[in-house]
């Protein structure tokens, strides 16, 4: 049907030129990281509510409409900002889960520990209470894509026999969703409450305690105590 409609399609009308393409000029990474890094800078140095668009293009040195053409508010370009930071979070393979876990949790407090990173998320938060569509551009920028490690430190738990494999059902792929949710909400909310809201820190001796609680249960730690 497709092949169809595509065969059957009229051809361009006499007189009028047929795209060549893609208009407009293509966007240029060493500028977009320009703008997320200035952003960062801006936002540490002026804080949320004196940050402006102006004030940002002038640092990165690009025009005013450059920004707009990629990001059409400041809500959009703090969040982007702050996602590209914690795209840099890695899990190498150390071995055994529990190592896994301890290494991720001490990548994400010091990345939680640069004031870029803490200026921006607790702003981008902030901001997100009363703007349900900021709060949703978190979600998918951040959360959705730092999820990824959730699911690779399964998949590689299962591999060694650690953890039990997911069935390939549908029931088994919405229970291995609704795991990975969990798991991320877990590690990701008690970093951020040790770091930035009780402001204490996140060290090895803590992380192997979290790790210990997050894989025995509670009863694990009065154990190991």
């Amino acid at each position: 049907m497709v092949c169809r409609m595509q065969c059957s399609s009229p051809g361009p009308r006499k007189g009028r030129a047929r795209p060549t393409g893609r208009t407009g000029r293509p966007r240029s990474a060493e500028a977009d990281a320009a703008i997320l890094d200035a952003t960062r800078a801006a936002l540490v140095e002026l804080g949320w509510g004196k940050l402006t668009m102006g004030d940002v293009a002038a640092r990165a040195k690009v025009a005013k409409t450059t920004l707009y053409r990629r990001w059409a508010s400041k809500n959009e370009l703090v969040v982007d900002a702050v996602a590209v930071l914690f795209d840099e979070l890695e899990l190498p393979d150390r071995g055994c889960l529990k190592d896994d876990i301890e290494g991720v949790v001490l990548q994400f407090a010091a990345l939680l520990a640069r004031p870029e990173t803490k200026t921006a998320l607790m702003a981008v938060v902030a901001e997100s209470t009363t703007d349900d569509a900021l709060r949703n551009r978190i979600r998918s920028a951040v959360v959705d894509r730092q999820k990824r490690l959730v699911v690779q430190g399964r998949e590689r738990a299962q591999r060694r026999g650690e953890l039990p494999k997911d069935t390939g059902d549908p029931e088994g792929a919405a229970a291995a969703a609704r795991s990975v949710d969990m798991i991320f909400d877990v590690i990701a909310g008690a970093v951020v409450h040790r770091a930035l809201v009780s402001g204490e820190p996140v060290d090895a001796a803590w992380a192997a305690r979290f790790t210990t609680l997050l894989l025995g249960g509670l009863g694990s730690l009065e154990r190991e105590d």
